[in-house]
């Protein structure tokens, strides 16, 4: 089986949930703009990217994994 024909690898666990702060999914940790294109890069780009997701969690608010709402500031 080659590149081509192989199933295309992803991270998506299915909680599509934005913390715009960071502008990440919370669910898999890509950016808006990596699902926009990830049927369209290459195997190589996908696992580079999904190399460098376990060092994004701690761009997450706590609080958008909970669902609470974010507190004002000032």
């Amino acid at each position: 089986m080659t590149d081509t024909d192989a199933p295309i690898e992803t991270p998506c666990i299915r909680t599509c949930r934005v913390d715009w702060d960071s502008r990440l999914c919370i669910g898999c940790l890509r950016s808006m703009e990596e699902i926009g294109m990830w049927g369209s890069m290459t195997p190589a780009e996908r696992r580079r990217i999904m190399a460098e997701l376990p060092a994004r969690r701690g761009r997450i608010r706590p609080d958008a994994e909970t669902g609470l709402p974010r507190r004002k500031r000032g």
